[in-house]
């Protein structure tokens, strides 16, 4: 089953949750990276539900991987991009997520943040 671009840019705004950590350097994590880990997250943020645990561990993972402030902003912009084409609702849950999951993401998952001011 082939992934629509709006599958795709829903699961960015989950990577977004994902980010957390320190100093500067070149972006190790790519959208695919950060796709790839709340991509289990994906049937929560569209239909609802219960948020898996796969979920939590895949943003778990990304979070972990994000380790210099270069890449939580390209988490952040990856997580930005998908969330300019989710609905009120897509969005109210993919912002949900982190705090079901007892995890803390440095930026607001939104089509308006700016990633620039992530550290």
């Amino acid at each position: 089953m082939a992934t629509s671009p709006r599958l795709m840019l829903l699961s960015f705004i989950l990577i977004i949750y994902m980010v957390v950590a320190p100093p500067q350097a070149k972006a190790v994590i790519t959208c695919d990276t950060v796709y790839n880990g709340v991509k289990p997250c994906l049937n929560y943020v569209l239909f609802g539900g219960s948020v898996p645990i796969d979920c939590c561990n895949g943003l778990e993972s990304v979070i972990a991987s994000a380790t210099t402030t270069v890449d939580r902003q390209s988490a952040c912009s990856c997580v930005k991009s998908l969330a300019s084409h989710a609905t009120d609702e897509e969005l109210s849950r993919a912002a949900s997520i982190p705090g079901q999951c007892g995890a803390s993401v440095p930026f607001e998952i939104s089509p308006n943040v700016d990633c620039s001011k992530v550290k």
